[in-house]
């Protein structure tokens, strides 16, 4: 047998490893497995950062722009609305500040995972400089804030308010917001940028409602509880038993902090994260300050390119997003160089980086059960990766015990603790780290439904699926953007979506305005283009449904999704998709959109 025999049976004897793993994990009832916090639940979701709600007089008035969500995406589209000159801009934020996510997102060790240079936006602008290369929680919503200031949104904004409804008036042109608050906004333009990462989910775990002890979601983290100023000083745990429940990438940064600080901590595991090298630092003051202009926005773009398999002569980035990709090209590059690789080349790059993730589980584990179940058995790409250097050492620490449920997730909850595997663990606290809701419904996830041209709702047009143009606009519904939803495109650099699909929603408000018209909105052929383009090209980015890849949020728990061709997205890939809006906006005339 050659080498090269030999490579391709070890390839696949793990993939079919993987699709076992899969089939373990598979369960009939998908994402329903998730319950809603509302009702008796409804508690999860309170915001533990500003117990008091700000007295105010409802406002009826009319705006230009009303922008739902303050958080990077919100804070975009005002920022990119603001340069060309808008001012009367609304913003309706749920949270009590700006942030979004990271209004939200305040767990000890929270992080980017995504370079601090190329995640937080407007840096340039702002006049920031993050302090590492991956800025933690504290200081990321420090930078929403800092934008908000910047651009003087906050004496537009009403925070602690949510939207509860709009509608267009086609006599007037406009739509009408209302909001909890009693607020009745007549507005030219409406703007959701709501985001896939705004309402937490929890494990639909037998029990759950039994627990006599202490509970809460890590979006909603209770330092009255731990203690603490969110940085490693969690006292109040001191003499607690813990157990978190969730293994993705919110537990990889939570699990070191409390490991250092609780008397026992049970990590439950149904699916193992894939942990790769993190190498944070400080940032070096005098690289930073010697930046040339511009030097921001060329950075996001190499990031993207690099991370998309677009040829840059540098990688300014350099770090664990861009690894795989190197090592995808250079198997393709031994191909054209004749190399007999035996193997599909995607598939060889795959199988090296997980060996190599698996390998530093192995050297790192001292326990060996505790290593096995910490492996990684899928692609890189089947959940979101993770990068950290003290989560994987945890595991080492005496106080600290591996739950591994072997995909079936917890048993149960008792009213003193759970049931892993038939046995049953007595804790003070459970914490969910279990994620938000994503790719359900706008009228599920933020409770909005729109009503359109003729009293349509958007619910009923997007029955049979969603249908946009660019995944921005939607026919019926004009003058309304939406941002970073479905048919558009995935990037691992979020904010650099959001802020084309920004700069989009400009350029198209900023044409209305110079020709003086009052309405746009997609038109029915347009949209039906784009809907099957992205059904065309989209299959790719959804095949992990079909691969052994194991359930998760990117593949609707590994369930097909009703109607799931319309849900994909756009299968040319950021870099194209980001062109493609680019050069839309740039030739003058909106192909597709009508002005009236």
């Amino acid at each position: 047998m050659s080498n090269n025999d030999n490579l391709q049976e070890k390839i696949d004897k793990m993939r079919e490893k993987y699709r076992l793993e899969r089939e373990k994990r598979l369960r009939s009832d998908g994402s329903d497995q998730f319950v809603q916090v509302k009702g008796e639940f409804s508690y999860f979701s309170e915001d533990p950062y500003s117990n008091d709600v700000s007295e105010r007089d409802p406002r009826e008035e009319k705006t230009d722009i009303v922008i739902v969500g303050g958080g990077f995406g919100g804070l975009l589209a005002a920022a990119r609305l603001s340069a060309i000159g808008y001012s009367d801009i609304t913003v309706v934020e749920e949270g009590a500040d700006f942030g979004g996510t990271w209004y939200w997102n305040r767990y000890p060790g929270a992080q980017c995972d995504v370079e601090s240079y190329v995640y937080m936006p407007l840096l340039e602008e702002v006049g920031s400089m993050p302090s590492e290369k991956y800025a933690h929680g504290n200081e990321i919503f420090e930078h929403s804030r800092s934008i908000g200031k910047h651009f003087g949104l906050y004496d537009k904004a009403l925070f602690q308010t949510r939207m509860i409804d709009a509608e267009w008036n086609e006599d007037s042109s406009t739509w009408k917001v209302l909001t909890n608050r009693g607020d009745s906004l007549d507005a030219k333009f409406l703007v959701l940028a709501t985001g896939n990462l705004t309402k937490p989910k929890l494990p639909g775990i037998p029990g759950i409602e039994k627990f006599k002890g202490h509970m809460f979601h890590t979006s909603r983290w209770d330092y009255g509880y731990t203690g603490s100023d969110g940085r490693n000083d969690l006292t109040a745990l001191r003499d607690k038993r813990v157990a978190i429940i969730g293994s993705g990438a919110t537990a990889v940064q939570v699990v070191p902090n409390l490991a250092e600080n609780v008397q026992q901590l049970y990590v439950c595991q149904r699916t193992p994260s894939t942990i790769d090298i993190r190498g944070n630092g400080p940032t070096d003051k005098n690289w930073f300050e010697n930046l040339e202009p511009g030097w921001q926005e060329k950075r996001i773009q190499n990031f993207t390119n690099v991370t998309n398999g677009v040829r840059e002569d540098e990688d300014l980035v350099a770090d664990g997003w861009t690894d795989l990709m190197h090592k995808m090209i250079e198997a393709y590059r031994e191909k054209k160089r004749g190399v007999d690789l035996g193997v599909d080349p995607t598939s060889l790059a795959q199988y090296r980086k997980m060996e190599e993730i698996r390998a530093r589980v192995e050297d790192t584990v001292l326990d060996k059960e505790a290593a096995e179940s910490l492996k990684p058995y899928y692609d890189m790409f089947c959940k979101r990766p993770c990068f950290h250097d003290e989560y994987l050492n945890s595991f080492n620490k005496e106080n600290v015990t591996l739950l591994d449920t072997d995909g079936r997730g917890v048993d149960s909850i008792t009213s003193n603790g759970l049931i892993v595997k038939g046995s049953e663990y007595s804790v003070d606290c459970i914490i969910f780290a279990t994620g938000f809701e994503v790719g359900s419904s706008m009228q599920r996830r933020v409770g909005i439904d729109l009503v359109g041209k003729g009293g349509q709702r958007l619910s009923k047009k997007w029955g049979e699926g969603p249908r946009t143009l660019h995944g921005i606009h939607t026919e019926g519904f004009p003058n309304c953007f939406i941002m970073h939803g479905v048919q558009s495109t995935i990037a691992f650099n979020v904010p650099h979506h959001l802020d084309e699909q920004a700069k989009t929603i400009a350029d198209v408000v900023r044409y209305a305005r110079e020709k003086g018209f009052i309405k746009v909105e997609s038109s029915k052929e347009a949209e039906d283009s784009w809907v099957d383009q992205v059904i065309s090209t989209g299959q790719k980015v959804t095949s992990m449904n079909n691969d052994p890849c194991t359930p998760g949020y990117y593949n609707n728990e590994g369930q097909p999704k009703k109607n799931g061709r319309y849900y994909r997205a756009y299968g040319g890939g950021p870099t194209r998709y980001f062109k493609k809006l680019k050069e839309w906006r740039t030739t003058g005339d909106y192909e597709g959109l009508t002005f009236s």
